[in-house]
């Protein structure tokens, strides 16, 4: 009698990846919109390296040479600016520097914000008074106008502008956070975790913090475009990066003089900030659906529509 062979039931830890991919596929604009995040985050992590100094090298007689054409090879094709640089290479050159400040930024005040908010919705009510009336503080002044203070007295860098930008987001993730905590708390399986002993720190690491996880994310997604909106505000302003680093913000500051003359060196790296602030935002709409189970069924109908 030949062996039966039994396939072990799949776990949903086996599934989720997979089941994640077929549902992003299934949403074209949110698939759409990690292609092109990934092909600029590749850019920006090894164009850098492979260009060199083309984005630096100066040539004053191609001083605004107009983009579509081959003339001066391929690196030219988006057209130069104001000293004869590539504009492509720039461009590439500018998307390390802002996905840096953007990427920096929102680590920080995930991690700050997420900690306080973890211990201001598990702790008593006398430190979630405290934790919230610093974020209030925060929160009473326009960000823009603490940035441009701040940068203002500390001086225009990549790493103060990181800083600041860090200060004025964390209370976004501190108030989510607490109010997911203070939802979670009372659910089932952290009651029974108390009961059996489990520490607080057990508690808030191993129950709380993968349940809010998701939410965190999607508002981290979220942010990321809204800090790129801002680094290059402060760039416009003339307060952000200053040469001879280089961001999207910066370029289109330098371009503005020339809107009349030389729409491209303003046109490209706005276009730029347009694509991937649009893509972001499209992305975050897909995750917190996709890592909502109670949404997740929108996603996963479309499958069984399909089929």
């Amino acid at each position: 009698m030949p062996a039966t062979i039994t396939q072990a039931p799949t776990t949903a830890s086996e599934t989720k990846g997979p089941n994640l991919i077929s549902m992003l596929w299934r949403d074209k604009f949110a698939f759409v919109s990690v292609i092109i995040l990934l092909l600029i985050l590749v850019s920006a992590l090894i164009g850098p390296a492979l260009l060199g100094d083309a984005a630096t090298q100066q040539n004053l007689r191609g001083r605004n040479f107009p983009p579509f054409s081959f003339e001066r090879g391929w690196l030219f094709y988006l057209g130069g600016d104001a000293l004869g640089r590539s504009m492509l290479a720039r461009l590439i050159v500018a998307a390390q520097s802002t996905i840096a400040i953007a990427a920096g930024t929102v680590a920080a005040a995930m991690v700050v914000g997420t900690i306080l908010g973890l211990i201001a919705g598990y702790m008593g009510k006398v430190v979630s008074q405290v934790i919230m009336r610093l974020a209030d503080v925060i929160m009473s002044f326009p960000s823009l106008l603490i940035a441009v203070v701040v940068l203002y007295v500390l001086g225009p860098s990549i790493p103060n502008m990181i800083l600041v930008l860090a200060i004025t987001r964390v209370p976004i993730y501190l108030r989510t956070a607490r109010a997911e905590v203070l939802e979670v708390r009372e659910r089932m399986f952290v009651q029974a975790a108390i009961v059996m002993g489990a520490t607080h720190s057990r508690i808030i690491v191993k129950h709380i913090l993968p349940v809010i996880a998701p939410t965190i994310l999607t508002i981290a997604t979220l942010d990321f475009a809204f800090v790129m909106l801002a680094e290059s505000s402060l760039s416009f302003l003339g307060i952000g990066v200053q040469p001879p680093d280089i961001t999207w913000g910066l370029m289109v500051s330098q371009g503005r003089p020339y809107l009349s003359s030389a729409w491209w060196l303003a046109f490209w790296p706005g276009l730029m900030i347009v694509i991937a602030a649009l893509s972001l935002n499209l992305l975050s709409n897909w995750l917190r659906v996709a890592l909502d189970p109670t949404q997740r069924w929108r996603l996963e109908a479309r499958r069984t529509k399909s089929v």
